[in-house]
Order: C-alpha cells, then structure tokens, then sequence
C-alpha cells in the first residue's frame, strides 16, 4: 500500500478509538442509568454498536500491522502493475478511462482507483501499452486496448 492509504488507515484507527469508542461507552453507561437492562432496547442496541466497533477496529489494526509500504521509485511501466496509471480505451464503444491499480484498502472508484482484485485490473495486470485484451466482467466480455501505463 501507498503511505497515503497507511496514513488514512491510521487516522481512521484513531477517530474509532478515540472518538467513536468513548461515544459508544457514553451510550451503554446512559442506557445502565435508566435502569433494568434485561428488557432494555437502548442497552441492547448500544451493545450490539459496540460489538461492531471493535470488530472494526480490530480489522483495521490487522490491516495496519500487515500493510508494506510500496517504494514508488522501484515501479516498472513497462507493464502492468500495482501503483500504475493505466489509461485504457474500450473498444465497443471507444470511452478512454484512466485508473490507478491499487491494494483492496485503498480502493476508491470516484477516485479513479481500482482494487487489484477487480477483474479489469486482473485482466490488465502483465500487459504492455498496445496490448488488447478481453476481460469479463459482470456484464459480459469487453475489449479494452491498453494505451498508456505511467505512475
């Protein structure tokens, strides 16, 4: 992963410990006061809140403890690879799209940024500018030809 997408991840670590997780506790504490929690719904619900934080957290530090820093200046463009620019041009209907192929984490199609586990970046992956190649996805099989891989 990038050290942009680790900082991220860092900083999402930080708001659900720090933020979120005081909040939920506040919510469960409110929810005692009121009395018998046996039957009580607040109670119940700020529980369950709870359960899913920590799952989310505990995904997140797992992420953050495995994550290993990409060293940009070592990416090759002469094929496709994780971190590149590619620009692609669908051949059916001749729309030129730019992605960057990036780690699961760090996927943001509004962004332009693809998971290396989506079939258009499978179907890229190890392809060289020129190349045409046909990738199935959902929908059925498009015909993309790869125009430009950059960083």
């Amino acid at each position: 992963m990038t050290s942009e997408g680790l900082k991220k991840l860092k900083e999402e670590l930080n708001q659900l410990m720090n933020v979120e997780r005081p909040a939920i506790s506040k919510q469960i504490g409110e929810a005692i006061d009121k009395g018998d929690i046996s039957e009580n719904a607040e109670y119940d619900a700020a529980k369950d809140a709870q359960g899913m934080l920590e799952a989310r957290i505990a995904n997140v530090q797992s992420k953050i403890a495995n994550a290993r820093i990409i060293d940009e200046s070592k990416i090759d463009t002469s094929t496709v690879q994780i971190m590149n620019v590619v620009t692609i041009k669908n051949k059916k209907n001749n729309a030129v799209m730019k992605y960057t192929i990036v780690s699961e984490t760090e996927a943001d199609l509004k962004a332009g940024k693809i998971s290396i586990e989506t079939p258009i970046a499978k179907g890229l992956l190890g392809k060289k500018v020129g190349d045409e190649v046909d990738i199935k996805v959902p929908s059925g099989v498009i015909p993309f030809e790869i125009i430009d891989i950059s960083l």
